[in-house]
């Protein structure tokens, strides 16, 4: 039985707006226009439809915002679902396969990605989606000039951490960490790149439906947050001005303003740091610290493409996106990870795109981002789900709350959030 949906005004505006659009595509005459809905606006929805124009037939981008699942719900009620979508959870893929929404796809020969994001995209045994763009979620940024020696590991994080925490408040320098907690996606990346790392073999666990979210790794992974997060001075304005503040602008007080001097982000932190980057000096990288140097976790995220019913124009253009040289105009332009692992690292034009495709081709610890894993609204959206309860345990432990209490507070709702989304405890 398919729940009822509670759709907002905005997506189902944007859906109407885009489905008489479709309509009219249809209805002017001549080869239907293959239609794809995306995540994607300004910069990458430009670098999109560059590399759509090299496909062999019309394709009409159509940019859904932020909530393409209430948007494609929309259009679904309609009768006018698009072609293609890129989806930005393999959540979402496998319940549209579910509900009889989608055509099973078939990648092309060049195909490759590696082992722990195959089996994601399937259902019943049948590939319902490719996966088209990756990030890599396990990166620190900084400017050389204002941090000369990085920090090779969690304790040595931690004790730079406390180092310039204290010369921030002593002279007023620069704070240690920016950080976006206004956007719960934040915390839960930095979550899961220390759960990766302090209990590996329980990662991929706390996807199932009997994930045990108030285990020992769980809290664990929450304490070491806590003995970072609860550093005095760590943030900007503290731990309530963080959680006022958004991605972007965390990405500019490390790379214009200059109020602090890391940042936690994904490899999409450089479309960001172009309009704002102050001078010629260029922001730089390093390794998410692990416990041991040089053994820090690799998390990546993704977005994948999928038809949907009775659409055979959108499985053809699928199939064409899987090919190793379709994205070639956007890894030209940069900001492009490849999830195809058939890509050759010569089609990075900068060093650090090649840096990250070899990282996401070498077999080791890749793991994909667990939020994005997690059913229902457990997954997290502004306000709910994983991304409220990390701001919650975020605000306690930045306000004085004690790491014990305030990790029984997090685990607590976390266990109560995946009982409502039907699995875990």
């Amino acid at each position: 039985m398919t729940p009822t949906v509670r759709l907002g005004r905005r997506a189902l505006l944007r859906a109407a707006a885009a489905s008489a659009t479709a309509l009219a595509a249809g209805c002017s005459g001549g080869t239907r226009s293959v239609q794809v809905a995306v995540v994607w606006s300004t910069s990458e929805l430009d670098r999109f439809r560059d590399v759509v124009a090299d496909y062999p037939g019309d394709v009409q981008v159509v940019s859904a915002g932020n909530d393409i699942d209430a948007f494609l719900r929309a259009r679904h009620l309609a009768g006018t679902s698009p072609d293609v979508a890129i989806l930005p959870r393999p959540g979402l893929v496998t319940e549209y396969a579910q509900r009889g929404w989608l055509s099973p796809v078939r990648p092309s020969t060049e195909y490759a990605v590696p082992d722990a994001l195959g089996e994601l995209l399937t259902a019943e045994g049948r590939r319902y989606g490719v996966w088209v763009k990756a990030a890599h979620k396990s990166l620190v940024w900084h400017l050389p000039s204002v941090l000369s020696e990085q920090p090779a590991n969690w304790d040595e994080l931690v004790a730079l951490t406390q180092r310039l925490g204290a010369a921030a408040r002593r002279d007023g320098g620069p704070a240690p960490l920016a950080i976006g907690a206004a956007d719960g996606w934040v915390l839960t990346d930095w979550f899961e790149n220390v759960l990766a790392d302090v209990a590996p073999e329980s990662y991929n666990i706390l996807a199932r439906p009997d994930a045990d979210w108030q285990a020992r790794p769980v809290r664990d992974a929450l304490g070491r947050l806590a003995e970072l997060w609860s550093v005095d001075g760590a943030f900007l304005g503290g731990g309530r001005r963080a959680l006022l503040t958004q991605y972007e602008e965390s990405v500019i007080q490390v790379v214009h303003t200059r109020r602090a001097v890391m940042l936690f982000g994904a490899d999409f932190t450089a479309d960001v740091v172009g309009p704002f980057q102050r001078g010629p000096e260029a922001p730089t990288t390093f390794p998410f610290p692990g416990a041991r140097p040089g053994g820090g976790p690799l998390i990546v995220g993704g977005d994948a493409a999928v038809a949907f019913t009775g659409a055979q124009g959108g499985v053809e253009l699928v199939e064409w996106l899987t090919r190793a040289g379709s994205f070639g105009p956007w890894l030209r332009a940069g900001g492009y990870l490849s999830p195809n692992t058939n890509v050759p690292i010569s089609s990075y034009t900068d060093p650090v795109g090649q840096q990250l495709a070899r990282e996401m081709q070498a077999p080791g610890t890749l793991r994909f981002d667990l939020s994005d894993q997690l059913p229902g609204a457990f997954t997290g959206s502004d306000g709910v789900g994983i991304w409220r309860i990390m701001q919650g345990f975020f605000a306690d432990v930045t306000d004085g709350v004690g790491a014990d209490e305030a990790i029984r507070r997090a685990t607590g709702q976390l266990a109560l959030a995946a009982r409502s989304a039907g699995g875990g405890r």
